[in-house]
């Protein structure tokens, strides 16, 4: 069976994996999977977090002609989701019910050191024995298989094979993101990356970070482009995917340049249609 989140086939193959930030709900859904996209980060730390939203979002990602096409049971577009709480606050139990549901993987903004990262990869995990292989990051995952094993198209014996964190298991086809926004996260990524295995990927948080060095969204300045050059380094180092939140058509090309491997790039809406027919019409 091909890889069933796309995001990781991407990477793995050396790839740039391209998603985006989409709210959940039933119309981002139908649009977000016919898309081109690897991947959608369902954006739940800045909108409510909805359970019951996010579970209703999933399954209007379930197309079975786009499926059966694809000779894949799993959506055309791999959904994860950003769940609210921040690094330090230890929420394990967003990420149990996120990963239940059937996403992914799941983002985690404002990491800021090793223990909230161990945290992070330990609650995207389930439980094993010392003696197992693998052992570390300690599994603090609840077992409540049925609903997410539904949503990839696998039985549950198959989702306990592949529900575990890529790359630390190659098999696994969960994503654990961080996100680096703050001068301490970027202070201990050296330590974070050294000691934690199975983060999948880094995301920059340019915003808060820019944020904190007193230069708000100025992402060009100085100190913005230093902290994020940093962050880059050190990803590259310990060959982990770094990821960039806001790519567009201005800065595409920089990127990619600048060696980001996960691209979040904003949907824009067209109005060409709208301003051409204002001109066409005298209304312009």
């Amino acid at each position: 069976m091909a890889r069933l989140n796309r995001i990781i086939g991407a990477l793995e193959q050396g790839q740039k994996a391209f998603a985006t930030f989409a709210p959940a709900d039933m119309e981002s859904a139908l649009w977000v999977n016919t898309a081109p996209y690897d991947g959608v980060v369902y954006e739940m730390e800045h909108r409510p977090w909805d359970a019951a939203r996010l579970r209703d979002t999933l399954q209007y990602m379930l197309d079975r002609k786009q499926i059966l096409a694809a000779g894949s049971p799993a959506p055309a577009v791999t959904p994860i989701v950003r769940i609210p709480a921040n690094g330090g606050e230890m929420n394990q139990w967003l990420a149990k019910q996120a990963l239940d549901m059937g996403v992914f993987g799941v983002v985690w903004p404002h990491v800021s050191n090793a223990a909230q990262a161990y945290n992070a990869v330990s609650a995207c995990r389930y439980p094993r024995l010392r003696s197992a292989p693998r052992h570390e990051p300690a599994g603090l995952r609840g077992d409540s298989p049925k609903t997410a094993a539904a949503f990839w198209g696998i039985g549950t014996g198959e989702y306990y094979k592949k529900a575990d964190v890529w790359p630390l298991d190659p098999a696994g086809e969960l994503l654990t993101v961080l996100m680096i926004e703050d001068t301490e996260g970027v202070a201990n990524l050296e330590e974070i990356l050294g000691k934690v295995p199975g983060v999948g990927a880094v995301l920059i948080g340019e915003g808060d970070l820019s944020q904190e060095l007193g230069h708000p969204r100025e992402y060009e300045h100085p100190d913005v482009v230093k902290a994020m050059d940093e962050i880059v380094k050190i990803c590259k180092a310990h060959k982990v995917p770094v990821g960039h939140p806001h790519v567009d058509s201005k800065n595409v090309q920089h990127v990619l340049e600048w060696g980001f491997d996960l691209l979040l790039a904003a949907p824009s809406r067209s109005f060409k249609a709208l301003e051409t027919g204002r001109e066409l019409a005298g209304r312009a």
